[in-house]
């Protein structure tokens, strides 16, 4: 794996060979979306599949412990219907698997998944 200085170094010359040579334009905008991901992941801590769990059971943890059902953890807002009608605006999270789903998707976002050697 490169450094970082090292990669900077590559996408300036890879900049520079699209500038000097479209012909091959399509290989080295690739090279470059690849290397400039490269660059943007290489400060990013590694985690193994593993610890990825562990931070997807903890936030799932967490949501599960919520009480979702306390009325008193929601801002309740009363709207009035055009036939005169009182009704409760607020909304009751009944499956929470989507919003766990948003969290880790945003949380792994931070991360970058280390390689890890086949088990036996």
């Amino acid at each position: 794996m490169m450094n970082k200085i090292d990669l900077e170094t590559k996408i300036e010359g890879l900049k520079k060979a699209i500038a000097e040579h479209k012909d091959f334009a399509g290989t080295y905008e690739s090279q470059l979306a690849q290397t400039e991901q490269e660059l943007k992941d290489i400060d990013k801590p590694e985690l193994t599949p593993s610890q990825l769990d562990d931070v997807y059971g903890a936030i799932e943890s967490g949501i599960d412990r919520f009480d979702w059902s306390d009325t008193n953890n929601f801002e309740i807002e009363y709207g009035i219907d055009y036939d005169g009608k009182v009704n409760c605006e607020s909304h009751d999270f009944r499956n929470s698997n989507d919003l766990v789903e948003m969290i880790v998707k945003e949380v792994c976002k931070l991360f970058v998944e280390a390689e890890c050697p086949e088990q036996e």
